[in-house]
Order: structure tokens, then sequence, then C-alpha cells
């Protein structure tokens, strides 16, 4: 019989995170705004510099073209010249081209003197006119992309579940409207497809639950016959048994249903108490296979749904229990805070778990080394419903092999 081949794998989830924290220095970000504004005042820099350059040569030529004086002492008797600039003519023993040599020198010393000040006044105002040309820039880049702000804070109100949220951009029909509007168009698509997700799954709870319900008390029923055949009896306790884990794969499909969607109802909830719990109800189950339930479980309160975070940590402690070595098993619990985030760590002894198998241990109904629910450890949804809650509250799990065999599943979440 040929081997059934595994289910492809889903494509992973991206990353970004709209809810993610702000850097602490946003204005070294390499902005669209920012790097708009460069490339504006950078621009009128050039041009400035070019223009001031231009200015200065023929400023240059200008006075250079007039070198030669405009006038020439043939005599000087009884004449009598002073100057504060020109020191040289000063003296009254000078002869008459030493004195037309020195009045040139002068002169050419002040054109000298008046492109030096041109320039550094020039540059003065280059300097002013490009802080103001930045200025200017960043105005207009940030009124250039406006639109293109609105969209990400819709986006944003959209990543916290609230999808009926519009843009309705309103101006010219341009490239950025056309984009609101694509945008829109796609939220009132996908709008109808959460709705009618919801509405599948209420429905689903209902359709899914009756029957079995109904089945396991007719069952229940026939067991409590005390007169009833002992092969009866054991034909029961089997359909029972399957009765009840149709029950928790109904109940684990349509958690993971809800679960995948943003959370609506939030309030604090403490890591330590969510934790604790799970582990009282995991008690009698560890203490029957021999397992130490162990860790230190400091308070750490998040804002999230207490019902969905209890199920994250009774999965996990529950799956290390289950999944454990034979004889001095161990699984340890602890909850901290730790760079403004709450974590939830569940370590235990088991198995050696190859770090390959580690992403296929939270797709729906995959196991170490097997697959679907041939298992009376579970119904393969366990991680999934994890991870699923854990993306829902804004945070993420991360497991790893533990050396010498067993896990070490991490869950972050923001506080």
């Amino acid at each position: 019989m040929a081997a059934t081949p595994a289910p492809p794998q889903a494509p992973p989830k991206p990353t970004w995170d709209p809810r993610r924290p702000q850097p602490p220095f946003p204005w070294l970000r390499p902005t669209i705004r920012i790097r708009l504004t460069l490339l504006y005042g950078g621009m009128f820099l050039i041009a400035g510099i070019l223009l001031l350059s231009i200015i200065y040569l023929l400023a240059a030529q200008a006075i250079s073209s007039g070198n030669q004086p405009l006038f020439k002492i043939v005599s000087f008797q009884a004449l009598k010249v002073s100057s504060d600039n020109c020191q040289a003519i000063n003296t009254s023993s000078l002869s008459l081209q030493d004195f037309n040599d020195a009045i040139s020198t002068c002169v050419d010393h002040q054109r000298q003197v008046a492109l030096d000040e041109l320039l550094s006044r020039s540059l003065l105002a280059l300097l002013g006119l490009a802080v103001i040309a930045f200025a200017f820039g960043y105005a207009m880049a940030g009124r250039v992309l406006s639109p293109l702000g609105r969209i990400t804070r819709t986006a944003r109100q959209v990543a916290g579940s609230d999808l009926s949220r519009r843009i309705e951009l309103d101006g010219p029909d341009d490239e950025l409207k056309e984009l609101a509007d694509t945008f829109d168009d796609m939220l009132e698509r996908l709008q109808r497809a959460f709705t009618a997700q919801q509405r599948f799954v209420g429905n689903a709870s209902h359709e899914l639950r009756t029957p079995l319900a109904i089945n396991r008390t007719l069952l229940e029923v026939h067991l409590s016959d005390p007169g009833a055949p002992v092969e009866l009896q054991q034909l029961g306790k089997t359909l029972l048994a399957t009765n009840e884990r149709s029950e928790q794969l109904v109940e684990g499909l349509l958690l993971l249903a809800r679960s995948d969607n943003q959370i609506v109802e939030r309030g604090p909830v403490d890591l330590a108490e969510v934790a604790g719990q799970a582990i009282d109800q995991v008690r009698s189950e560890a203490d029957a296979k021999d397992v130490e339930i162990r860790g230190e479980r400091k308070r750490a309160v998040v804002l999230g749904n207490g019902v969905l975070l209890e199920r994250i940590a009774l999965n996990l402690v529950q799956n290390a229990v289950r999944y454990n070595v034979p004889e001095d098993g161990w699984v340890e619990v602890t909850t901290e805070t730790e760079h403004n985030q709450a974590v939830l760590t569940v370590s235990n002894t088991g198995p050696v778990v190859p770090a390959y198998e580690i992403d296929n241990l939270f797709e729906p109904f995959r196991r170490l080394r097997t697959e679907r629910t041939g298992s009376d450890k579970g119904v393969g949804l366990g991680l999934s419903i994890v991870r699923s809650v854990a993306r829902a509250h804004g945070g993420h799990i991360v497991a790893r092999p533990r050396e010498g065999g067993g896990l070490v599943m991490r869950v972050t979440l923001p506080l």
C-alpha cells in the first residue's frame, strides 16, 4: 500500500506586525518623507552652488577685465595723497613709478577683497536658503505623503480587528486615490469573508455539537442499564470514547477558527495565575504518569482574553506531561517579564525531537513522526491552537529541542 503523501505546508506568514512598538529614534528611520526632503533640499543646494559659482566667475571676470588702471599720475609736484587702506602711498619719498605701482597694487587688493566679500555673503545666503528649502521640502513631502499616512493608520486599525474602517480618500483622481480605493475594495471583501466565517463557525458550533451531545447522552443511558450484556457494555464504552474524541476534535477546530481572528474582548490577565490553573487541571494526569511539575511563576500581567490564554498554558502543559519519558520525568513551567514582554516557558523531558521537525508540530493534525489523529494523546490541534491564540494576542511562540530530549516552548506576549 502506497504511503499517503504529507499535506503541503502552508506558506510562512509575514512577520510584520503593525502593532509593534515604534523605534526609540523615529527621526533616524529612512522614511520616504525624509528621503524626499533630502532629495528636494539636495537638488536646491546643488542648483544654488552652481548659480553661486557662475555669479562668482562672472564677477571675477568682469573685475579682471578692468585690470588696467583708469588713470596714471604723470606728475605729482605738490600732490599729497593719503589712504587708510593703502599705506604704501602715504610715503612722501616715493618716485612717480613707485607711486603708480602702489596704486595698482591697492586697486588689485580691493578687487580681491570685494570678491571674497561677495563669496562669503553668498555662501551665508545659500546656507540660509538651504535650511528654508529643506524645511519647505519636508513640509511639502508631508503634504504629498499624507494620503499614505491615512492609509497606514487605517491599516493599523484594521489590524486591530476593526474591518469596518475605510480610507475614503478624497481629492484628485491620482495614483494615491486609486491605491486607497483598491484598499477599500479589499477591506470590503475581507469583511464579507470574515463575516461569513463567523456565521459558519456559529452554525457549525450548533450543528456539530448537538448530534454529538445526543449520542453521548444515549450511550450513557444505555451504559447505565445494569442488565445490558457485557459485550454491549464494552461496545458502548468504545463508542463513548470515540464520541468524546469527536467532541474534542470539534471543540478544537472551532477554537482554532475563532482564535485566528484578533481578540476583541480584552482584560488584564496574569500569566502566573493562568499557568497555575493549567497545572491544577493536569496535576492528576501528571501524578499518574509520575511526572514532576516544577518551576517559579512570577507575576506577568498582559492584556488579553483569559479563557484563550488559559488554553495556551493548558495545551502546553498537557503536551509536556503526555509526551514525556516513562520514568523520572519532569515539566518546568515559568512565567516572567523581560524587555517589556511577558514570557511563558514550558520545558519538559521527553523523546529527542529533531530540529527540522519543530515547524511541523505546529501544523494541524501533525505530530512527531505521525500524522492525522490516530493517537489517544489528543486530536493534533494543541500547538496549532497555541500558535493561533498567541498571534491573536500580538505575540508568538518559539520551540526548540532540549538537550537530552524534550522541548522548550517559549510564548512571548506584549504587556
